[in-house]
Parts: C-alpha cells; sequence; structure tokens
C-alpha cells in the first residue's frame, strides 16, 4: 500500500513540485536515452507519473504512453500536461501481461518499502513485452527513513540492484551516476539504469 505519509506530501506540495522540475517541454537525455531503446512508436507505461513531464514528453515524441500514479493530485496534472491515459493506482495494482514496449520509474519506486521491491520488478518484468526496456532512477545509499518532509525512502547501493534486476529477468543495459538537490532540499547521490528483459 503507497505511504499515506508520503502522499499527503506530495498532495500539499504538488504544485511546489510540479514547478522544481518542470522540463518546459524539453525531453532530458535519461528520458531520451530509454525513448530510443523503445521501439518506435512503441507502447510505454510512466510508472509513477508524477505531475507528467516525462509522460508528455513520450507522447509528444510519437509514442503510445500513459501514465500511473498513486497521487490524485500528480494523476490530474499528468493528464493534463499529456492528453494521455493516467490511471489512479499504486504500484501494486500493476497487472498488464506483456503490454508494454517500455517502463519508465523515475524516481517513484523510491517511495516504496525495501520489502516490496522484488515483487514490484517482477510486476514490472511480466508487464513489459520480451525484450522490453525498464528506466530505473532511485537515490543510493542504505537502509530506509523519511526526509524532512515526511515523505518514505528506500535507497539502494548499485550491488543490490543489480541484484534485485536480476532476479526479476533484466539484463542492464547502461547506469548513470549524479547528485541532485530535490524537493526536501538536500543534495542527494543517485543512479539510473536501463535494463532489458531478457
Amino acid at each position: 500500500m503507497a505511504d499515506r505519509e508520503t502522499l499527503d506530501v506530495y498532495r500539499e506540495r504538488a504544485g511546489d513540485y510540479a514547478k522544481r522540475f518542470a522540463s518546459e517541454g524539453k525531453i532530458g537525455r535519461h528520458l531520451q536515452a530509454f525513448l530510443d531503446e523503445v521501439p518506435k512508436g512503441g507502447r510505454v507505461l510512466d510508472l509513477g507519473c508524477g505531475p507528467g513531464d516525462a509522460l508528455a514528453g513520450m507522447v509528444s515524441s510519437g509514442f503510445d504512453a500513459e501514465g500511473l500514479d498513486a497521487s490524485p493530485e500528480f494523476a490530474e496534472m499528468a493528464r493534463m500536461r499529456s492528453g494521455a491515459n493516467v490511471r489512479l493506482a499504486e504500484f501494486a495494482d500493476l497487472d498488464d501481461v506483456e503490454a508494454f514496449d517500455g517502463i519508465y520509474a523515475n524516481f517513484s519506486l523510491l517511495h516504496a518499502p525495501k520489502s516490496d521491491m522484488p515483487d514490484h520488478l517482477r510486476q514490472i518484468a511480466s508487464a513489459l513485452k520480451p525484450g522490453g526496456i525498464f528506466h530505473l532512477g532511485t537515490k543510493t545509499g542504505d537502509g530506509e527513513r523519511r526526509d524532512g518532509l515526511g515523505r518514505f525512502y528506500a535507497f539502494y547501493s548499485e550491488d543490490e540492484l543489480d541484484g534485485l534486476l536480476a532476479d526479476a529477468g533484466f539484463d542492464v543495459i547502461s547506469r548513470d551516476f549524479g547528485e541532485e538537490v530535490g524537493l526536501g532540499g538536500t543534495k542527494d547521490p543517485w543512479i539510473i539504469l536501463l535494463a532489458r528483459k531478457a
């Protein structure tokens, strides 16, 4: 089940979050790298789509895109920004089978407890077509904790993620690292992995 305290923060700060991370119609390099691996015009899912910037980029690039988010405020923003279908649902509700050419989870699954991650990755693998592409962006570190705003976070090492993805049937095809100041005001290290369903 989605963390209520985290959803409350996003309900109260949805506008602030949307402004801080607005892409203004530009497609960032990580989203472009994901789209480059997916068949042109393919079906893609933005899992935890937030206010819908990446989803809008998928649509404008000619992909058959839809979103999923547990926040009603974000789901409505994403619908308005992208014109795409957006499901109001939690990660655990993903029950599609071989439906997508690509699934994009950019700093969304980090709000799920670590104990749930193996199941979420298995569901994602099941929802992807054979050879489908999975983008995973998350913060690196150890353990689980709340940030200064009260949002729940799970942190992973590179080795942990490699093992989890392998167990779910993925082969990592690229990785990138960096640091960024988020909505909570702290500068945190991150990792972005692109993986292919084996």
